[in-house]
C-alpha cells in the first residue's frame, strides 16, 4: 500500500469520527495558536521598544545623579559640554503641576530645560518658538506646550501669547510642539516646558539631578561617555552616585527583558503542544483497540507490519498537521484581535509559523509511533477473533 492510499484512509477515518478527531487536535490547536500569538505580541513589544529608543536618537546620552548631598551645578555642566565628543547638553528638572486655563485644568509633567533640549530630544516646534537662552538667563515666565496639552487647554484656537496658570502662577505661552508621542515612559505631547532657571523657582530645586548630552555622531558616543564620566568623577567619588547610559544600552537591556519574557511565554505555550501530543497518542491507542478486527483482516489478506504501522503514523501526522494549520489561523486571528483591542504593535514571523507547524507535525509523529507499533504487532489470528 502506498503513502497516498494511506493518506486517503487516514482522511476517511478522521471524517468518520469528526468530534473525536477535533478533540484530539484541540491540544495541538491551542499549543500552536498560543505560540504564534504570544511570539507575535512579544516581538511586537520588542519592536515598539526599539522604535521608542531610536526615536530619541542613537547619539543621546542620559546622565542621572542619585547623590543629592553633593550638588551638581550649571558650572559643572559647562565642563561636561567641553568634554571630547560632546556636541551639546541640556539640564532637565521635572515634576508634576496643575496647568489651568479658565475652567479647564490638567495635571501634567513640568519640564525645566534649556534651548538645546529641542535638538537633543529631536523635537520640533509647530507654532511659536521653544524656550531660549534669554528666557533662561532672565528667568522669564514663559512656557511651551506639548501638542496634546495645547489641544486640551485651548481647543478652539492658538494658545500663542495667551496666559495659563501653573500651580497658581501666571505664564505666557510662547510655543507649541509637534506631536512626538510617548517614549520610554515619557509623553512629550502632554507636558509643559519652562526655562530651566524658572522651573527651579517653581519646583524649589537649585541643583541638577538629570541632564541629557548629545554626542557629535553615533561613532563618538563612547568617547563622549568617557569624557562625561571623567567630569562626573571630579565631583563624585563613587560611580554609584550617578549613571551614564546611552540609548543602545537602554535598548539592549529592554530588548533582553522582552525577549526573555517572550521565550518564557512561548515555552509555556510549547508545553501545551506536548500535552496535545499525549492526547493524540491516547486517541490513537483507543483507535487501535477499536480497529483490531480491521487490522486482523488487513494482515490476513497480505498487509505487512510496515503497512499497518505507516497507516497509523500517517493518521497521527494528519491529525497533528490539521491541528497545526488551524492553530496557525487562530493564532494570527487572536494576535490581531489583541492588537486591535489594546493598540499594541504585533510582528508576525513566517519562520515562527513554519516552525510551530512543523513542530506540531513532529509531535504527532513521535507520539503516534507507539500506537502504530502496537497495531503492527497484533497477531492476525487473535485480531480476527476480536468482537
Amino acid at each position: 500500500m502506498n503513502v497516498f492510499t494511506s493518506i486517503k484512509m487516514a482522511g476517511r477515518n478522521i471524517r468518520a469520527n469528526k468530534m473525536r478527531s477535533f478533540l484530539t487536535m484541540l491540544g495541538i490547536i491551542i499549543g500552536v495558536s498560543s505560540v504564534i500569538a504570544l511570539l507575535a505580541i512579544g516581538q511586537g513589544s520588542s519592536k515598539a521598544v526599539a522604535d521608542s529608543v531610536n526615536s530619541l536618537g542613537t547619539n543621546l546620552i542620559t546622565v542621572n545623579i542619585t547623590n543629592t548631598d553633593t550638588h551638581f551645578t550649571r558650572d559643572d555642566l559647562k565642563q561636561v559640554k567641553q568634554a571630547v565628543g560632546v556636541k551639546s547638553v541640556a539640564p532637565v528638572l521635572s515634576g508634576r503641576s496643575t496647568v489651568r486655563n479658565g475652567s479647564t485644568s490638567s495635571q501634567v509633567s513640568v519640564i525645566g530645560t534649556t534651548s538645546s533640549y529641542l535638538s537633543i530630544r529631536q523635537l520640533s516646534v509647530k507654532d511659536g518658538r521653544f524656550v531660549s537662552s534669554l528666557d533662561d538667563t532672565f528667568r522669564q515666565k514663559v512656557a511651551v506646550l506639548g501638542s496634546e496639552l495645547a489641544t486640551t487647554l485651548f481647543p478652539n484656537g492658538s494658545p500663542i501669547n495667551k496666559d495659563v496658570l501653573i500651580d497658581g502662577q501666571r505664564y505666557t505661552i510662547v510655543g507649541v510642539l509637534n506631536s512626538k508621542g510617548g517614549s520610554m515612559g515619557q509623553n512629550s505631547d502632554d507636558a509643559v516646558y519652562l526655562p530651566f532657571s524658572t522651573s527651579q523657582r517653581l519646583l524649589g530645586t537649585t541643583y541638577i539631578t538629570q541632564f541629557y548630552a548629545q554626542a557629535e555622531n553615533q561613532s563618538s558616543v563612547n568617547w563622549a561617555m568617557a569624557g562625561i564620566t571623567r567630569v562626573m568623577n571630579q565631583t563624585y567619588s563613587s560611580t554609584d552616585d550617578y549613571s551614564v547610559v546611552n540609548q543602545q544600552d537602554v535598548m539592549e537591556t529592554m530588548s533582553s527583558v522582552t525577549s526573555t519574557m517572550t521565550m518564557l511565554l512561548a515555552g509555556i505555550a510549547g508545553i501545551s503542544l506536548l500535552v496535545g501530543g499525549i492526547g493524540i497518542m491516547n486517541i490513537m491507542l483507543v483507535s487501535v483497540t477499536e480497529r483490531t478486527k480491521e487490522i486482523g483482516i488487513r494482515k490476513a489478506i497480505g498487509a505487512k507490519r510496515r503497512d499497518i504501522m505507516l497507516q497509523f503514523l500517517i493518521e497521527a501526522a494528519v491529525l497533528s498537521m490539521l491541528g497545526g494549520l488551524c492553530g496557525v489561523g487562530i493564532g494570527i486571528l487572536a494576535a490581531k484581535i489583541y492588537a486591535a483591542a489594546t493598540g499594541s504593535t504585533i510582528v508576525f514571523s513566517l519562520q515562527v509559523m513554519a516552525a510551530a507547524f512543523l513542530f506540531s507535525a513532529f509531535v504527532g509523529i513521535i507520539f503516534g509511533v507507539f500506537p502504530a507499533y502496537k497495531a503492527s504487532k497484533l497477531n492476525p489470528i487473535e485480531a480476527l477473533r476480536t468482537e
